[in-house]
């Protein structure tokens, strides 16, 4: 499997499945989920409500996966996964690599070749760059998957420094 770090938008990525830093309403909001939410058009929204009203009404657990169409976007589904929000008082690092694990069983599954993920809880959940990066890496390169091409696309320069120093 090839690793590739980038600086840019996730949202303009040519690859089979993009990765939805998502809140577990998947309704949209901020930050990666809003950029997919408002590049990829209302085909997104429309599933995530279906997903809601059918299968998770309590919206989607923290470390689990689920796959929409891509809408507008070059990929051909968004898979959403919920991280974790950072806690210095308890340690959630497993429910952070689950959100990659869980995503990459998915991707496999819909017979993705190649994905891109966010830096996972990396911002507005509050996991330190330099952690979320060694858990994300550690957890792509452990994975038992037949995906060809992993791609991180950071928005952040010290998130994108910090993917760096992981890879390497």
């Amino acid at each position: 499997m090839a690793i590739r770090i980038l600086s840019g938008d996730i949202t303009e990525q040519r690859v089979d499945a993009i990765v939805n830093a998502a809140n577990s309403s998947l309704m949209g909001g901020g930050g990666v989920d809003g950029a997919i939410h408002r590049a990829g058009g209302p085909a997104i929204l429309a599933e995530c409500q279906d997903l809601r009203r059918f299968q998770y009404g309590k919206g989607l657990p923290t470390g689990q996966a689920v796959a929409t169409t891509a809408g507008r976007l070059e990929a051909r589904w968004v898979i959403h996964t919920v991280g974790p929000v950072y806690s210095q008082e308890e340690d959630r690092s497993e429910l952070l690599a689950s959100c990659y694990r869980e995503s990459l069983t998915l991707a496999d599954r819909l017979g993705a070749r190649s994905i891109a993920f966010p830096a996972v809880s990396a911002g507005v959940f509050g996991w330190p760059a330099e952690s979320a990066a060694q858990i994300a890496v550690a957890t792509v390169r452990g994975a038992a998957t037949g995906i060809a091409e992993v791609r991180f696309v950071l928005f952040n320069a010290d998130v994108l420094a910090a993917f760096q120093r992981a890879v390497r």
